[in-house]
């Protein structure tokens, strides 16, 4: 595998090294940043915001509520019992088993999403440094076209303190 990255120490060279790294012409997609900690409070941190996990985790309760109402329905009206012109389907005992259907349905959904869109099911991650878990901010782009590597590594050291390595 090709790449060409630095480990930082500082967000704010991280967001030097990110803006020097777009100014190449590098799409968004291709910019790897990765960090032991949350920097929330900078932009390169913002590039994967976007999810769907509230509306999956909606869906799998809703999915779950009905598979709930139908599970105990279906439950009370194949073994009718005699109970003196009360409904068959029970409607408040039922909705406990209902409740815990549909919390059932959203923690699976929101796990499984999480799973996927986390990408936890992969091995190893695209490149890695050790140096990451010590407290150090990994920016580079994994196989850069021939002619943008010289760039890439003196936009990777233009922006400050970081150690700039090449993967060949």
């Amino acid at each position: 595998m090709k790449a060409v990255y630095a480990l930082y120490t500082s967000p704010e060279t991280v967001q030097r090294a990110v803006d020097g790294i777009r100014g190449l012409g590098v799409a968004e997609k291709d910019i790897v940043v990765m960090s032991s900690e949350p920097f929330e409070e900078y932009e390169f941190s913002h590039r994967d915001k976007a999810t769907w996990l509230l509306w999956i985790a909606g869906v799998g309760g809703v999915v779950g509520l009905t598979g709930g109402y139908f599970l105990t329905s279906a439950t009370s009206q194949a073994w009718p019992i005699r109970t003196s012109g009360m409904p068959i389907v029970a409607t408040w005992p039922n909705m406990i088993v209902v409740f815990e259907l549909t919390m059932l349905g959203a923690i699976l959904a929101t796990v499984l999403t999480l799973f996927l869109t986390a990408k936890l099911g992969r091995r190893l991650p695209r490149f890695y440094d050790p140096e990451v878990s010590n407290g150090y901010i990994l920016v580079g782009v994994e196989r850069p076209a021939d002619d943008l590597v010289s760039r890439l590594s003196a936009a990777l050291e233009a922006a400050g303190d970081g150690r700039v390595k090449r993967l060949d």
